[in-house]
């Protein structure tokens, strides 16, 4: 989908609690028109920050166009109530289960009336609740994000309306009892059990190598809306959370949208860089096979959202991953990434520090 656009850039915004988070601000002109586009929104305290940011740097348009919300987990929605409360927003994307219930009630052994269902729903995803009934209150058009939706310049590769519908039934939320969401600072106790959790045992490894975990994210990351645009030649995947199904997804719904792959230019590692979410065959597709040593000529970069307080992200192997394609790697750690093409230059913001190459990886 080439694009006529002037110019974009795509701000990855520095999420600094004791977990990672994503918050992505975008601005691009793209047929004669100027697009504002959010995505996610980080824990609740980020809402303002992505309001400041706006005001600072995208201060030509006081109104967000879209505002996409990948997947319903915290470090990602709870941002955004703030954004939708005191920014004038004039799309939310996101997908609310709910909506189905009637067509997924069959699929429930536990529930016999859709009406129960919808309501068993709704408990388990009360911040999309939440975001619902802002939009609702203040007149802000709800908009599911299937894919092939297009959303100004970008087009949506996944999730599939059919795969979406699945995973709301294989969720461990539903239908179970929901957990209750919490979006507070850890307490001195937890932080000390988290990172006793994270630690794990490293070993040395050659170039080239690559130790995935066999785990699989969570079925909400893989609710994940991956979002693809190309702007004068140079192709961008915003990917969320998305784990492998999802990626997968994108790769078989790739020719539809004239995406040859492998052909990233600008990767958003998913998930802050875990190591679930990715596997050498997926990157293979996208990014393209492992080179036979290092190179500084750089075929790609990539962009993980991680804060530096969090013990668990990014993970080394995922980055050198980046490296044995020829990607140039960098992650948020505090600072704000802007990754753009042709983009206005701003004041105080300097080129982005790659991370190193590691000789070791997680066992």
């Amino acid at each position: 989908m080439a694009s006529a656009a002037d110019y974009i850039e795509v701000d990855f915004l520095a999420v600094e609690t004791a977990k990672s988070g994503d918050a992505i601000a975008i601005r691009y002109t793209w047929n004669g028109h100027t697009y504002i586009h959010v995505v996610d929104g980080g824990f609740l305290d980020m809402g303002e920050t992505i309001k400041e940011h706006l005001e600072q740097y995208y201060a030509t348009q006081d109104y967000i166009d879209h505002v996409v919300l990948t997947h319903p987990d915290s470090d990602h929605a709870n941002g955004l109530r703030h954004v939708l409360e005191n920014c004038d927003v004039r799309n939310l994307w996101m997908n609310r289960p709910w909506l189905y219930a009637d067509e997924l009630l069959p699929r429930f052994a536990n529930f016999t009336n859709a009406d129960n269902l919808r309501a068993r729903l709704r408990q388990c995803y009360p911040t999309v609740v939440e975001l619902e009934s802002i939009a609702n209150r203040r007149g802000i058009p709800i908009n599911e994000v299937f894919q092939g939706a297009a959303i100004g310049a970008f087009i949506v590769m996944a999730p599939s309306r059919a795969r979406f519908l699945d995973l709301v039934v294989d969720s461990e939320r539903t239908p179970e009892a929901a957990p209750e969401e919490e979006d507070r600072a850890e307490s001195l106790l937890e932080q000390v059990f988290r990172v006793a959790k994270a630690a794990v045992a490293y070993i040395r490894a050659a170039w080239g190598e690559e130790v995935f975990s066999p785990n699989p994210t969570s079925r909400e990351n893989e609710m994940s809306v991956v979002q693809f645009a190309n702007f004068k030649g140079t192709t961008f995947l915003l990917t969320g959370d998305a784990g492998r199904e999802a990626l997968t997804e994108v790769i078989n719904y790739a020719p539809n949208v004239s995406l040859g792959l492998p052909g990233i230019d600008r990767f958003q590692v998913p998930h802050h860089g875990s190591r679930r979410n990715v596997s050498t065959e997926v990157l293979d597709a996208l990014l393209g096979p492992r080179l036979s040593g290092p190179t500084a000529d750089y075929k790609f970069s990539a962009v993980i959202s991680s804060a530096k307080a969090d013990a668990d992200h990014p993970r080394k192997t995922v980055v050198r991953a980046m490296h044995h394609r020829g990607g140039f790697v960098a992650a948020t750690e505090g600072v704000s990434i802007c990754s753009g093409v042709d983009a206005p230059g701003r004041a105080g913001w300097s080129p982005a520090q790659g991370l190193p190459y590691y000789e070791e990886q997680e066992e």
